[in-house]
């Protein structure tokens, strides 16, 4: 008898133990979990679309779906040729005007005014004549030798004379003074109109070539070699592989527990066994509800804030819309307010 008992009380006292120590365990799992803040939710991404920035038919295609590109590396060419006649045409209209401007800047060549001044001698030498002329027929006129009509066609003459020397001279003048202040003005005004129109069909030149704006992969390749493209339409789609981070939602009595630029750890069901580090980059001013795409019914109408934790992703690993979780500590320092948090701090472009 003494043996059972015996047996029951050892058994009675390990039962003690193993509840001790699971409640022990427990509470300091529990101490553990309140130090931190688990999240769930997906990788998003920025998408890029990419088109030329003007119309023309699609010459070559460099990258397909799946290519990984750099910032600047050249994706794709319009047929140039169009571009190409606009730019020599600029081209002409430029060399044409500077010609005329610098012809204005010269001024009147000696060659001209030597031929201003002779037409003045010559207008001089007329007038004389006509003067003498009509002051012959005057003295004969009062000796009635020549009739009136002769004495007005003498003083027509000489009036003439004298009006095309007046002229002639106002032809020297302006030959030696040169071009008004104002022509030259106005062809400066007109070359420079004529270079700007150069820089923009030079430019529009160059946007035949559709270069990456940022590092990335090609996630769509949209149109072909032979296809008509525009502005409006997309040539490929670029998926920036940074900045990535998860889109999540924390509830409102957890919203003070965090912080921009605290660190985070973010898991995944691909890679159950791979932490990324990442950071909190963003926190909603507003609340909204729940996604109701992704949350039963009951958790549908809990307000929450969301917020994305960017991540670095090294070996391009995460995909856009994979399941994640995000582990905050929240025993760490807190950034100051206002002192701002890097968008991208894992060291890639």
């Amino acid at each position: 008898m003494a043996k059972p008992k015996k047996k029951r009380i050892i058994i009675v006292l390990v039962l003690i133990g193993l509840i001790a120590g699971g409640i022990t365990i427990y509470r300091h799992k529990e101490k553990k979990t309140k130090n931190k803040l688990r999240l769930y939710g997906n990788v998003d991404i920025r998408q890029v679309q990419l088109a030329f920035h003007d119309s023309g038919r699609i010459m070559k295609l460099y990258v397909n779906e799946g290519d990984h590109v750099s910032a600047g590396q050249l994706l794709a060419e319009l047929d140039p040729v169009r571009y190409e006649a606009a730019v020599a045409r600029a081209k002409a209209t430029v060399t044409a005007q500077q010609e005329i401007l610098a012809r204005l800047l010269a001024g009147s060549r000696p060659e001209e005014i030597a031929e201003a001044r002779a037409r003045v001698k010559s207008a001089e030498a007329v007038l004389k004549n006509a003067r003498q002329t009509y002051d012959r027929a005057r003295k004969l006129a009062k000796t009635q030798y020549v009739s009136k009509q002769t004495l007005d066609n003498a003083r027509a003459e000489f009036r003439s004379a004298a009006a095309n020397l007046d002229a002639r001279k106002q032809a020297l003048t302006l030959a030696i003074k040169g071009p008004r202040k104002e022509d030259i003005a106005a062809a400066r005004a007109t070359l420079a109109a004529d270079r700007a129109a150069l820089d923009l069909a030079e430019q529009e030149l160059a946007d035949t070539k559709l270069y990456a704006p940022v590092k990335g992969v090609i996630e769509d390749r949209i149109m072909e070699p032979g296809d008509m493209a525009s502005p409006q339409t997309p040539v490929y789609t670029l998926a920036r592989t940074s900045p990535l981070w998860v889109r999540a939602y924390v509830d409102e009595p957890d919203l003070g527990k965090i912080s921009l630029g605290m660190k985070a750890n973010v898991t995944t069901d691909s890679y159950p066994n791979k932490v990324y580090r990442g950071w909190v980059g963003f926190i909603s001013p507003t609340a909204e509800f729940t996604p109701k795409s992704v949350q039963t019914e009951e958790l549908r109408s809990k307000l929450v804030y969301q917020v994305r934790i960017f991540v670095c992703n090294p070996k391009d690993e995460l995909r856009l819309g994979m399941p994640a979780t995000v582990t905050i500590p929240l025993n760490q320092p807190r950034v100051p307010t206002g002192a701002g948090t890097a968008e991208n701090p894992c060291g890639d472009s």
